[in-house]
């Protein structure tokens, strides 16, 4: 057995739940000719290696592009593991579960602007005497240097972790932490917050402004290294194109704009979530499909080729330049 398809077949018992993800399954529309859903220029993210995994998702890359984290899951998500891949003479090597994972449900990796520290969601136990898991809390990783290894996981802790459930951080060069929750007493859904960094401590969160969160669910931000923008999920809002799309606020002034869906160029009908940006190239996931009907109806050989291409309808890495939008 190859090594890839071993590791593969090892992973499947590890372990894992997603909580935060708003799920639903792709459907298709046999009775109409179906078109690519890629747009133009997005693309799959080293195609040969996540073609070979059915749920991938929450990407982050290091400033010089060499060294990548995500998290993979079963295709349920009962488990999930951070993964970790290296570029090697200018090719992605095979994925390796991170030193810091693989025992309770990791998911959401978040690497600081600095490369030093890597953000992101656990269940795993607060104390290590004990071996229960618990609410979803935000947790790091730290190390000297890029060539350093992690240390052990370390809980984020109060004001920005609580009895509830705490995911997808995302932190500027300053050191402010954005991250998603639900505050029972707003009586809305998934809310993103942030939490500034001063003297060594992080204050009490504070939800940001109407420009980004709504009634319904926001999650899964990424936010420009100095807080100029920030790009994160919407939940079936009424100018989606999909169950959920992506969208981007500014922050003019201190206050954030009402927040832009980023369009059918980079969103489909299908979903869309987990950004990340580095060097004005967009990182992404997303569900989308582009499986076709075929006139004449499929050989075995046509069949198997048409379902399991990259895009139909698995959870995918992709990438687009992202420059125009930036510089708009």
């Amino acid at each position: 057995m190859k090594p890839l398809k071993l590791f593969i077949t090892i992973l499947s018992f590890v372990l894992v739940f997603s909580c935060n993800e708003k799920v639903e399954t792709p459907t298709i529309d046999y009775d109409t000719e179906q078109t690519n859903e890629i747009k133009e220029g997005v693309q799959p993210f080293a195609e040969v290696i996540f073609s070979q995994f059915t749920n991938v998702r929450d990407f982050t890359i290091n400033t010089d592009e060499t060294e990548a984290y995500f998290s993979l899951q079963s295709p349920a998500r009962e488990l999930s593991v951070i993964m970790r891949i290296k570029k090697v003479n200018d090719t992605w090597q095979d994925p390796e579960i991170s030193n810091f994972s693989g025992r309770y449900t990791d998911l959401e990796p978040f690497l600081s602007p600095d490369n030093l520290k890597l953000f992101f969601a656990s269940n795993r136990p607060v104390s290590k005497d004990s071996t229960n898991t618990k609410d979803m809390d935000i947790w790091y990783v730290e190390r000297a240097t890029t060539t350093d290894a992690w240390t052990e996981p370390k809980n984020i802790g109060a004001p920005i972790n609580t009895e509830g459930d705490e995911f997808y951080p995302a932190v500027a060069t300053n050191g402010n932490l954005y991250f998603t929750t639900i505050k029972k007493e707003l009586e809305s859904a998934d809310d993103i917050f942030m939490s500034t960094w001063e003297n060594g401590a992080y204050t009490e969160p504070t939800i940001l402004g109407e420009g980004v969160n709504t009634k319904g669910a926001e999650y899964n931000a990424f936010i420009a290294p100095d807080e100029s923008y920030i790009i994160f999920g919407g939940w079936r809002r009424a100018d989606g194109l999909g169950s959920g799309d992506m969208y981007m606020s500014k922050n003019i002034d201190g206050k954030w704009t009402t927040a832009e869906n980023l369009g059918e160029r980079i969103n489909s009908k299908y979903m869309e979530f987990c950004p990340f940006v580095n060097n004005e190239i967009l990182y992404f996931t997303s569900r989308r499909s582009s499986v076709a009907q075929k006139e004449n109806g499929f050989t075995r050989e046509e069949f198997i080729s048409e379902i399991n291409k990259y895009d139909n309808g698995y959870s995918r890495i992709y990438k687009v330049d992202f420059s125009n939008l930036l510089n708009d």
